[in-house]
C-alpha cells in the first residue's frame, strides 16, 4: 500500500470518526447546532466550529498548490504538478476529451441536483429538520472518500480510469455541502462560498490549461507514473 492510499485511510477513518461524534451530538445535545443558525455562529464555542476549521483547512488545501499529503487527482490544476509529454499533444482529440469529460460531469450536476432537491422537499415538508441536514453533509463527507478508496458510483457517469483522472474531483466540497443552502446562517453559508470558490478555480483551470488534466498530454495522469496508488482496484497494472 502506498504512503497516500495509507494517508486516506487514516483519514477515512478519522471522518468516520467525525460522524459519530456528530452522532452523538445529534441524539444527545441538539443544542449544540444554534451555532448553524443566523449568526450564532459567533455567539458561543461548540464542538462543530473544530470542524468547521477541519473542512476550511481542507478547501485551502485544494486552492494551493501543495504537494505533501494531497493526492495528484486533486492537485493536478496546477503547473507544478504538470508534466507535459515528449510528443506533440493532438489538440483536436484534447478538446473532443475535455467536451466529453465536461458533459459527463454535468451529469453529475444533474443527479445531485435531483437528489438535493429530495433532500429539499423533506425538509420543507419537516420530515427533517436543521441538525438531520447538517448529518447528511457529515454522511456524504464520510462518502467522499469511500468513493476514492473503495468504490465510486460516479464513475459509471465519468467512464474515468480512477481518481487521478477524475474530472470532478475537487467538486467533493460542493457537493458535500449543498445541503447547507437550506439552512442559512454565518456557519453554513461560509463554508458554501468557499466551497464555490474552490469549484470556481477548478472550472477556470479545466477551461484555460485543459492540457493538465488529460493523460495523452500531462504525464503525471499516466497509469505508469502512478505515486499515489490511491484507487488501486481500478487499476489492473497494480493489481
Amino acid at each position: 500500500m502506498s504512503e497516500t492510499r495509507r494517508l486516506y485511510f487514516l483519514r477515512l477513518a478519522g471522518r468516520v470518526i467525525t460522524l459519530a461524534l456528530v452522532l452523538v451530538l445529534y441524539l444527545a445535545d441538539r443544542a449544540q447546532f444554534a451555532v448553524l443558525r443566523g449568526w450564532g455562529f459567533f455567539r458561543r464555542f461548540t464542538w462543530l466550529h473544530l470542524l468547521w476549521l477541519v473542512w476550511v483547512l481542507d478547501m485551502v488545501g485544494q486552492l494551493l498548490p501543495i504537494r505533501a499529503h494531497i493526492s495528484l487527482g486533486s492537485q493536478k490544476l496546477f503547473l507544478q504538478r504538470f508534466r507535459p509529454i515528449a510528443e506533440a499533444v493532438n489538440y483536436q482529440a484534447l478538446k473532443e476529451h475535455i467536451t466529453i469529460t465536461t458533459r459527463a460531469a454535468y451529469k453529475v450536476f444533474l443527479l445531485w441536483g435531483g437528489l438535493l432537491a429530495a433532500i429539499a422537499v423533506l425538509y420543507f415538508s419537516h420530515v427533517i429538520h436543521t441538525e438531520a441536514v447538517f448529518l447528511l453533509a457529515v454522511i456524504f463527507y464520510v462518502c467522499d472518500l469511500i468513493c476514492v478508496l473503495i468504490w465510486c458510483p460516479f464513475r459509471l457517469i465519468m467512464k474515468n480510469r480512477c481518481c487521478t483522472t477524475c474530472r470532478i474531483f475537487n467538486w467533493d466540497h460542493l457537493m458535500m455541502f449543498s445541503p447547507f443552502v437550506l439552512i442559512p446562517g454565518a456557519y453554513t453559508t461560509s463554508l458554501l462560498l468557499m466551497a464555490f470558490a474552490v469549484w470556481v478555480v477548478w472550472e477556470l483551470c479545466v477551461m484555460l490549461y485543459p492540457e493538465r488534466f488529460w493523460e495523452r498530454s500531462n504525464l503525471a495522469l499516466q497509469c505508469s507514473e502512478c505515486t499515489d496508488k490511491l484507487c488501486t482496484q481500478y487499476c489492473r497494472k497494480l493489481r
